[in-house]
């Protein structure tokens, strides 16, 4: 089919005149008259502002398209989204987690689709967007991160559209690219020192008992002491291997690359972690550590119940946590605790990010080190002894 620029005309609408685009595209065999809607009258006055609004649009280049058949919304480029890139992950690139799925699929129904559904991509415009990530942080109350969290959704959204020719591959097709919001969270993560954990460790019966001396010890998330079986425990060699993590109900794969290497058993943990294999009912090398004992060791235990039902009570027992509290708190308070206590006892920032297994020494220095307050007036004193010399007395 040859260029085509298409026929402007007017007609009465519902809203008003309106310029209409008339073009022909291929359907079969056969070519088919097809009509867009440009604008109103009243907006765009002569033709030469609908043929420049068409340019915007990209209307000129979109209906040259074989296989073009009218303008593609948004909820089109998602619903494609959903199904290409969140269906089956067996024979994908780069895989992502259950959890990541799941969080794509509710951010997509609950934020983007409620207001960009049936608007055309192609029209939209990054101050618009920008404008309504501003309307989530007001109306719905979400913090800068949750919110950038549906900006990148957003340009994921558009970038697979792009990938597979739904819209045009060329940078002003995705609006996204010029979209700025802010992702500085106000949120600063609870650090557990070793004293406090031993207060909560010692309110606790097995398995929870073991459970936070492990996350305590060695840094391991959540996820990551949940996915553990008995056989990546590696007591002759003293290695905990992460192999798997369990979160959302499902098993899955470490966070990142470095995620996956092993984690030094001390002698010390070793010995607990013996005692609690030799009093639980699942202890074959195929066994969850830490099973469910209502699912009769198929699965392991729920993450956020043992919290709620033990180990933020066990805190709150220990004056730690104020009962009722709101703050986010929970095992990941042990792996800041940890980097905390390392670095203020000097050890080398690179040992502390390699136990952690952080990819860069600076993720753990900025979010994972907490100084306390009699480190910070130690620090100050050494100052002031040195701007304030003792004054030696003549003999």
């Amino acid at each position: 089919m040859r260029y085509q620029r298409g026929c402007l005309r007017q007609e009465r609408r519902k809203a008003g005149p309106t310029w209409i685009l008339r073009f022909y595209a291929q359907k079969g065999t056969k070519r088919v008259e097809k009509n867009l809607a440009v604008g109103l009258v009243k907006d765009l006055p002569t033709e030469f502002d609908a043929r420049r609004e068409i340019q915007r649009k990209q209307l000129d280049r979109l209906i040259n398209q074989p296989l073009f058949q009218g303008p593609v919304s948004v909820g089109k480029l998602a619903a494609h989204f959903v199904e290409h890139e969140l269906g089956d992950q067996e024979d994908v690139v780069i895989a992502k987690s259950h959890s990541t799925i799941v969080g794509y699929r509710r951010n997509i129904t609950k934020y983007i689709l409620p207001r960009w559904e049936n608007v055309p991509a192609l029209e939209i415009q990054p101050l618009e967007i920008e404008q309504w990530l501003r309307s989530l942080k007001r109306t719905k109350h979400l913090a800068n991160p949750t919110v950038d969290k549906q900006r990148r959704l957003l340009n994921l959204i558009f970038k697979s559209g792009q990938r597979y020719g739904l819209i045009p591959r060329d940078e002003d097709a995705n609006p996204m690219r010029f979209v700025r919001c802010r992702v500085k969270s106000d949120y600063e993560a609870e650090s557990v020192s070793p004293q406090q954990a031993r207060q909560i460790w010692s309110l606790l019966q097995e398995p929870e008992s073991t459970l936070v001396l492990l996350a305590a010890a060695t840094g391991l998330r959540a996820s990551e002491c949940l996915g553990l079986k008995w056989q990546d425990i590696d007591f002759a060699r003293q290695l905990i291997h992460v192999r798997r993590s369990w979160t959302g109900g499902r098993e899955g794969p470490p966070k990142s690359k470095s995620s996956k290497a092993a984690v030094p058993l001390h002698p010390v943990l070793a010995a607990y972690m013996q005692s609690w294999r030799a009093q639980s009912p699942y202890s074959m090398e195929t066994d969850w550590v830490f099973p469910s004992f209502r699912l009769k060791g198929r699965k392991p235990r729920v993450g956020n119940m043992i919290i709620a039902d033990h180990i933020r009570p066990a805190a709150e027992k220990a004056g730690i946590l104020k009962p009722g509290s709101k703050i986010r708190w929970g095992l990941h308070c042990m792996r800041h605790g940890l980097a905390s206590f390392l670095i203020q006892q000097g050890k080398n920032p690179t040992t502390v990010k390699e136990l952690l297994r952080h990819s860069d020494v600076a993720t753990t220095l900025q979010l994972y080190s907490h100084g306390n307050s009699a480190d910070r007036i130690a620090a100050q004193g050494d100052m002031l002894e040195a701007f304030f010399p003792l004054k030696t007395t003549a003999s």
